[in-house]
């Protein structure tokens, strides 16, 4: 993929293996309809500390703010989202320990339904709760980017209805959302293969892209039919054309040219990886992104993730050093 087709925020590799087709394909406004009115019969069962938190009191001023550090910090992540203010939010984790991407692995939509007797899908809109959350926490304590798992390249092997199912609420998801982040002045990104996904999805993915392109404040990145092995071979494969055409020479190649042909290219690497669900695996998840990241897994089922779940594990990050293979100042051990 060229560089200049990620940086319109659509970075998803258009030359890849097609998987299984016969998927669903109905319209937008169709699939929005049907489903909002199936939402209604779980909405008591998803926990209040996933449902859209209510809008806060002012930001703290920047005067009150002690520390000039603190203090520059929190100025920066304002540019980015104006009522940023993660000395009210989260007090006891100075702004400079605040991660500055976040990426997760949802996990436990299935579990969390089963507990309940509710077929699968309940939990994949469950989540979606926690979706909203997140998002809208992350924006608060003045983190710039949230990155989520949300269908991974094996995940076509589960039922056909399922993954008919859940290509039906990424598409609600698009329609019904796409207001509401353009108000937020959210970016919206999404990283992955293109090819073997529903066209009306497809439609749905650009009109979001679209409408958020001249959004400037916390980007929402989401990875569908997503494979991290699957975006490093598309990265290698179109380096080794650039060399094959001469445009690029091997004594060229280094990490920030294969970083630079990543899906995820513009954007930083993520500072800490939540997994839900208390799974101890990445799942082909940002493998090449994720090197130095600090890892927190929680018991806690995506569904059931909410503000203070979210809070924990940026206190876990926060009370982390982070060497990058250096010494740290207290043990003298490298790792």
């Amino acid at each position: 993929m060229k560089a200049n087709a990620r940086h319109g925020r659509t970075v998803l590799a258009p030359e890849a293996t097609h998987v299984e087709s016969g998927r669903p394909d109905q319209t937008e406004a169709s699939l929005v309809s049907q489903q909002r009115s199936a939402a209604l019969s779980i909405e008591q069962q998803i926990p209040v500390s996933s449902r859209d938190a209510a809008s806060g009191p002012e930001p703290t001023p920047l005067d009150a703010i002690e520390s000039p550090e603190e203090r520059r910090i929190v100025e920066s992540m304002r540019r980015v989202t104006p009522g940023a203010d993660p000395v009210a939010r989260l007090p006891d984790v100075p702004p400079s320990r605040v991660p500055r991407h976040i990426a997760i692995i949802m996990d436990g939509n299935g579990r969390w339904a089963r507990q309940r007797g509710f077929a699968r899908m309940m939990g994949h809109r469950a989540g979606a709760g926690s979706v909203r959350t997140t998002l809208e926490e992350c924006a608060r304590l003045g983190v710039e980017f949230l990155t989520l798992y949300s269908f991974s390249m094996e995940n076509w092997k589960r039922p056909q209805d399922e993954v008919g199912q859940l290509m039906s609420l990424y598409l609600e998801y698009m329609g019904g959302e796409r207001e509401e982040l353009v108000r937020r002045n959210v970016q919206f990104r999404q990283i992955g293969r293109r090819d073997g996904m529903p066209e009306s999805t497809l439609r749905a993915l650009d009109s979001t892209l679209e409408a958020t392109a001249g959004c400037t404040g916390i980007t929402l990145c989401l990875a569908v039919n997503y494979g991290a092995r699957a975006e490093i071979t598309d990265a290698v494969r179109e380096i080794a054309r650039s060399v094959a055409d001469g445009s690029v020479s091997p004594d060229e190649i280094d990490e920030s040219l294969v970083a630079g042909h990543l899906y995820t290219d513009g954007m930083p690497d993520p500072d800490l990886l939540i997994r839900t669900a208390g799974e101890m695996r990445i799942s082909n998840y940002l493998l090449w992104q994720i090197s130095y990241s600090e890892l927190v897994v929680t018991d806690v089922l995506w569904p059931d993730f909410g503000v203070e779940t979210l809070h924990d594990a940026i206190r876990t990050y926060a009370s982390r050093e982070r060497r990058f293979g250096g010494l740290g100042d207290a043990s003298g051990d490298g790792e």
